[in-house]
């Protein structure tokens, strides 16, 4: 089990997030969890990576209890265990594709640049390493935050609206690009999204409310 969620409770003072959300994803399975507006979607995906606290309920993450454990060893656990794409591409304007790609490799102290090759070349940007993210397209930019996400080979791929910047076309080909390398790379991959289209490769695909996961 790479992620379990235990009827996890989340509020802001008196209001209601979220409540009595329960979850379970294995390795190599896409979950894709649509919602309403202001449910509390991006806040999940954010206390799945122990960036955000909850009220109530656990966290696991490869049986570590997100609750029980220190700032640090937070940090070393996502740095280590888990990639980020969000709808904002955010990469570094000043670092090429490569060194955008290489980064959470050089935080480990791995050596890189032949993964980040290989990845570069398995999301279709194999020439573009030199290239500085101003001469890439919307398309070309979140196949390199992909290519990010995965390059440390994490356990878990957290997916936050990946294709809400693009048009339909293009985000047909980053998803099936995020797709293609999440399952190649043998990781659980949560997307939240408004995009029925983007849940079309999910196995599973849940609907957040505030009362709870159906």
């Amino acid at each position: 089990m790479i992620l379990q969620i235990e009827t996890l409770c989340k509020s802001y003072g008196d209001k209601p997030v979220f409540s009595d959300v329960s979850l379970r994803v294995q390795a190599g399975e896409f979950v894709a969890i649509m919602g309403d507006s202001g449910v509390g979607k991006s806040t999940l995906l954010n206390c799945m990576a122990g960036l955000d606290s909850w009220n109530s309920g656990r966290v696991l993450l490869q049986g570590q209890d997100l609750s029980q454990l220190k700032d640090t060893e937070l940090a070393t656990l996502r740095r280590q265990h888990i990639g980020f794409v969000f709808q904002a591409f955010h990469v570094l304007p000043h670092l090429d594709v490569a060194q955008n790609v290489g980064l959470p490799l050089l935080l480990l102290g791995t050596p890189y640049k032949q993964r980040v090759q290989a990845m570069l070349d398995s999301v279709g940007l194999g020439d573009m390493g030199p290239r500085l993210p101003q001469t890439l397209s919307g398309g070309q930019l979140q196949r390199v935050a992909i290519a990010r996400a995965l390059v440390h080979r994490p356990a878990l791929l957290l997916a936050d609206e990946p294709t809400g910047n693009l048009d339909p076309d293009t985000a047909t080909l980053v998803m099936d690009a995020l797709v293609a390398q999440t399952r190649q790379h043998g990781a659980a991959l949560v997307l939240v999204t408004h995009s029925q289209t983007a849940t079309l490769g999910a196995d599973r695909v849940l609907r957040l409310e505030t009362h709870g996961m159906r």
